[in-house]
C-alpha cells in the first residue's frame, strides 16, 4: 500500500514537473482534483475501478472549479 502511495506521488510530481509552460487554472485544478480523488479512493481501500472513477470525477470537478476561478480574475 505504501508503494502505491509513493508511486502516485511520484507520478503527480513528474506530471507537474514535466510541463514546459505554466498550467492554466483549469489544468491545475484538474491535476489537483484527480490526485485528491485518487488518493481518497486509495485510502478508503476501494477497488481499482472505484479508485479510477474517483480520480476521473476529481479531475473533472477540479477542472470546472479551476476554470471558474480563472474566469473570475
Amino acid at each position: 500500500m505504501i508503494k502505491t502511495k509513493v508511486l502516485v506521488l511520484l507520478a503527480a510530481a513528474g506530471i507537474l514537473g514535466g510541463c514546459n509552460q505554466s498550467l492554466s487554472d483549469g489544468q491545475t485544478g484538474a491535476v489537483v482534483g484527480a490526485a485528491a480523488g485518487t488518493g481518497i479512493g486509495l485510502v478508503t481501500g476501494g477497488s481499482f475501478g472505484a479508485v479510477v472513477g474517483a480520480g476521473l470525477i476529481g479531475g473533472a470537478v477540479g477542472y470546472l472549479g479551476g476554470t471558474a476561478i480563472g474566469n473570475s480574475k
